[in-house]
């Protein structure tokens, strides 16, 4: 009979646990979740096998709701081997393969490998365009090739990306991927199909730009995270520039909360969202247990430096199985949304591993800000 009690004690407890959870998570998530997963897709050459499928910039163009999806690729494994591939200088695709007995190995991290201290991915990364009628299914259409790394700057890949709309002309922020750092590059298109590469406008060490949709008192402005972890953290901040090339009057406005859902830390999802109220900013969070969360900053019209409130608590969670287990478990991640009125239908990267979609509405965000 004791052991029944206690059984039952774990039971209400852990009950408990998952209703506090539901009642902070506000997100309406598709009930066919998730929407795409690896075997969704090809390979993009023999040899190859698809890893993950990840945060998607997202965007609207000829009359469809289209995803530039975050392909994650890695050789065929062998038994006592690890492969992984890179582009050499050449600009073409090598495989390297280390024995996993090497003492100077460390594939501890799924993620990332270390040999004789220097890192790797355990995956290269490209682009790739998918489109849907509803935005509920989606399928690779004919004629828009993949977006691959093209220097040395992209030698391990290209991720996680953000597009914008300005005037007919696509803007898409992108991560660099190389030995010399993690940068942030620019390409922009009308079409899709020709593809003009800006080169890189935030230097290393720097991800999660996201840049505002339209200018601000004449000029545009964007968020991204410059990284120190010596002496600073991962936080966000914001830059202004003339041209979308040339970024400068850098501001830091939000940095990691010791102790709180977002205590190791911070980034920009996707551009921000104009409200009567603010810039509306989604952004994703991490704890020192790598449990990546969703929250708000609601930013000035019009001096978007100023924080004029911020998440206390995140607004999305890990929660279903899809989020708490995969590739990476525990984690929600945007970077990208589709906003109709009042709702925000989110498209976001679950677990690192498979493609997710969800609803929220703005005013129901704006309500669960601290101000």
């Amino acid at each position: 009979m004791a052991k029944i009690a206690i059984d039952f004690g774990k039971y209400l407890l852990k009950t408990i646990n998952e209703l506090t959870i539901s009642q902070m998570d506000i997100a309406k998530r598709f009930k066919n979740n998730p929407i795409l997963r690896p075997a969704d897709l090809k390979p993009s050459m023999p040899g190859m096998k698809i890893e993950c499928l990840l945060n998607p910039g997202v965007f609207s163009y000829q009359n469809k709701t289209w995803l530039l999806l975050r392909v994650a690729e890695m050789p065929e494994q062998q038994e006592g081997k690890i492969s992984f591939p890179i582009y050499n200088e050449s600009g073409r695709i090598e495989i390297l393969t280390f024995d996993k007995s090497d003492p100077a190995l460390d594939f501890t991290d799924p993620r990332v490998i270390n040999y004789k201290g220097k890192d790797y991915l355990t995956t290269l990364s490209h682009l790739r365009l998918v489109c849907s009628d509803g935005g509920e299914k989606f399928y690779e259409p004919e004629g828009y090739a993949p977006i691959f790394g093209s220097d040395k700057h992209e030698a391990y890949g290209i991720e996680d990306c953000r597009v914008i709309n300005i005037d007919g002309t696509y803007n898409l922020t992108y991560t660099q991927v190389s030995s010399y750092g993690v940068g942030v590059g620019l390409i922009q298109t009308k079409d899709w199909k020709n593809l003009d590469r800006k080169g890189m406008i935030f230097s290393p060490h720097n991800k999660d730009c996201a840049i505002f949709e339209e200018k601000i008192n004449g000029k545009y402005y964007a968020l991204h995270r410059p990284s120190s972890p010596q002496l600073g953290g991962n936080y966000i901040w914001i830059a202004e520039s003339p041209d979308l090339l040339h970024w400068g009057n850098h501001k830091c406005i939000a940095t990691s909360r010791k102790g709180m859902w977002d205590s190791a830390r911070v980034g920009a999802g996707a551009a921000p969202i104009k409200t009567p109220h603010g810039w509306l900013e989604i952004y994703h969070g991490a704890n020192e247990k790598h449990r990546y969360c969703l929250g708000a900053l609601l930013l000035d019209l019009n001096d978007p430096s100023k924080v004029l409130a911020r998440s206390e608590e995140p607004f999305v969670e890990p929660t279903a199985q899809y989020e708490l287990t995969g590739f990476f478990g525990n984690v929600v991640f945007t970077n990208g949304h589709i906003v109709e009125g009042d709702t925000v239908r989110m498209y976001y990267g679950a677990s690192d591993e498979v493609i997710c979609m969800a609803e929220l509405s703005i005013k129901e965000i704006l309500s669960t800000l601290n101000r």
